[in-house]
Order: C-alpha cells, then sequence, then structure tokens
C-alpha cells in the first residue's frame, strides 16, 4: 500500500502498472484474501497500524476485484481510471502546439504501437493501453527469467520514455493546469 501510495502521487504510469501488479497477485491467490494475508502478507515487517491499513487495502482490492467482475481477466475500474485520465492528457498534448517534444516522442513510438497492435489483434483499444501492455509484458517476462530481445528492449525505452514524460505532465497538470493554448 505504501508503493502504491507513494506511485500515486509521483509517478501515474509506474501507479498504474503496480496496480496490474496487485491485481494478477490477488488472482494467484484466487481472489482469497484470507490466503493471501497468510501467504504473502504476512512475510511483510510492518507496525501494527501500517498492516492493519496494508491488509484493508488488499481485503478492499479482492472485494473490488469480485464486485467487478474481474478474477480472470481485465482491470479494476479505478486501473480503468487511471489509463483513462492519461490517455485525456496524451491526447491534449498531441492536439496542443506547445508541446512538440511530445509530440516527438509520441512518432518515436507509434510504429511499435502499429506492430504490437497488429500482432496481437488490438486495434480497438486505446494506443496507450498498447504501450501499457507492452511494458507490463516485459516485466512479466523480466520476472520470469525470460529472455528479451533488443528491439523490444529499444521499444520499452522509447515506451518508457514517453510514458514518463507523461506522467511528469499529469503531476503537472494536478499541480497547476497547464495551459494547453
Amino acid at each position: 500500500m505504501q508503493i502504491a501510495n507513494r506511485l500515486r502521487t509521483e509517478n501515474r504510469a509506474e501507479y498504474l502498472l503496480y496496480l496490474w501488479q496487485v491485481e494478477d497477485l490477488i488472482r494467484a491467490y484466487g481472489g482469497d484474501f484470507d490466503r493471501l494475508r497468510e501467504a504473502y502478507l504476512s512475510r511483510f515487517d510492518l507496525p501494527d497500524d501500517e498492516r492493519r491499513q496494508t491488509e484493508q487495502w488488499y481485503a478492499d482490492l479482492c472485494d473490488m476485484m469480485h464486485a467487478e467482475g474481474v478474477m480472470e481477466k481485465g482491470h479494476l475500474q479505478i486501473s480503468r481510471n487511471v489509463l483513462q485520465e492519461l490517455c485525456e492528457l496524451h491526447q491534449r498534448l498531441l492536439d496542443s502546439p506547445n508541446f512538440p517534444y511530445y509530440r516527438g516522442m509520441y512518432y518515436k513510438v507509434l510504429p511499435y504501437i502499429v506492430e504490437l497492435r497488429q500482432k496481437g489483434g488490438k486495434t480497438d483499444e486505446p494506443e496507450l493501453q498498447t504501450c501499457f501492455d507492452a511494458l507490463y509484458g516485459v516485466l512479466l517476462l523480466r520476472l520470469q527469467h525470460r529472455p528479451v530481445s533488443a528491439a523490444t528492449e529499444q521499444a520499452v525505452k522509447d515506451i518508457s520514455t514517453m510514458l514518463g514524460q507523461l506522467s511528469d505532465y499529469y503531476l503537472k497538470d494536478k499541480k497547476e493546469p497547464i495551459d494547453f493554448g
């Protein structure tokens, strides 16, 4: 929970990837909070108050995943909301003449998006969904100690750079609204 709270305010892109990771962790325990608490959360040495808050956070997420019908696949509404906010900001940045650097990063990443969409057949999802799917897929490969090609490494680097910049703009816009001109 501490990680989620920190990422929520410091890096929206990493926050979304973290939420997806937690969703998969909950799925790994079959959505059974008691199993999750015993086998996973019990390993962390946390002060009592922090432990209670963390357990409540995970319990709430388990309940939400069951209620929203995303225990097998899909994402929680809170995850979809984060992605939607980023998509809206992404489009405003692309539409504005004031952000040529961001637009340049996007055009550098666009061929990867097109290629990934062709391979995955998911042409109806937002482009940023494709970007996050790519990053999350590589994260899973790395966790499994599986090889990642040099071309994929380059794509992930470029996508990460763009999403990092988008996250920075998100935080700036929340602090003081950006003038999109």
